[in-house]
């Protein structure tokens, strides 16, 4: 990776290659501003970018074409064309983690289902291909797994690549990518708007969220359609998404140092600290104490 502006480190820099034709890169820029970095890759990679916070944008063709990736939000790029070297200019204070596999390890993972992946069927694979989409919060927690754990270097490759094929299966298990014949609830785009006017509503509300009935009447849904909708859209229940997305909340929060652990929990929708912690480590496999214990050594 070659970084083009030579005052300026981005703050944290690392590629780790898993094995022969993947790897992923862990990006962070905690300077106050923008940051140009360039690697080469060729045409026989797909490139996977997820930007965790701020905002990254890139550039194509010297600089006359660019694609940004916003907070939360994921780019694909693929081309079998041409070669399209990473010429990225982040914004301050963001974080990117990008995942870059070859086409042959691609095909690997998915031998079996090769009409699963739309554009590397026989049809569409000499086809560019570019797709941006929402990072779901189950792919936040595995993202923010890749950045922040505490292990033994003799195991750390062992662990991000796993986390990498987990990181995988969550991205195409996402229901833009399945066939709107076999989820014609989703072909129904005002359906669609209720569904995410619900998710609205309960992140808004997440201290104290409607029940699903409420929820349901509030959005002009019947309880069914609710909870298949919301399953088909964000690829869990309501309460399991709800659940992630307080988590990572209250992650951020912590990591932020501005507010205790019990303030956390109440700010979340836990009465008493003890609960918010068993919370935590149901999720994180760690309390809140010792994952900041984690990240300052």
């Amino acid at each position: 990776m070659v970084i083009e502006d030579k005052n300026i480190a981005i703050s944290s820099a690392d590629e780790i290659q898993l094995e022969e034709g993947f790897s992923i890169l862990r990006l962070q820029n905690e300077e106050n501003t923008d940051q140009h970095l360039i690697r080469e890759i060729d045409c026989s990679f797909i490139q996977f970018h997820f930007c965790l916070r701020g905002s990254s944008k890139f550039n194509f063709n010297g600089g006359r074409y660019h694609l940004e990736v916003g907070e939360e939000q994921s780019l694909l790029l693929y081309n079998p064309q041409r070669d399209l070297p990473i010429d990225l200019e982040m914004a301050p204070k963001s974080q990117l983690v990008s995942v870059l596999i070859s086409i042959k390890e691609f095909h690997s993972l998915f031998s079996h289902e090769a009409d699963y992946i739309h554009f590397l069927s026989e049809e569409n694979k000499d086809k560019k291909y570019y797709n941006d989409a929402e990072i779901t919060p189950a792919m936040t927690v595995v993202l923010n797994q890749m950045i922040h754990y505490n292990l033994h270097d003799s195991v750390k490759r062992l662990y991000l690549k796993g986390k990498a094929y987990e990181l995988m299966g969550l991205y195409f298990n996402k229901p833009e990518d399945a066939d709107v014949e076999q989820c014609p609830f989703l072909v129904d785009e005002e359906n669609v708007a209720r569904i995410k006017k619900a998710k609205d509503i309960i992140i808004a509300n997440m201290a104290e969220p409607p029940g699903l009935e409420i929820l349901a009447n509030e959005v002009g849904l019947n309880l069914k359609k609710l909870k298949t909708g919301f399953k088909q859209i964000y690829g869990d229940s309501v309460y399991s998404f709800l659940f992630d997305y307080k988590m990572e909340y209250a992650r951020k929060m912590l990591e932020g140092g501005a507010h205790n652990v019990n303030e956390v929990g109440l700010k979340i929708g836990y009465s008493t600290a003890s609960h918010f912690i068993a919370a935590f480590k149901k999720k994180y496999g760690t309390t809140p104490k010792k994952y900041l214990m984690s990240l300052a050594g």
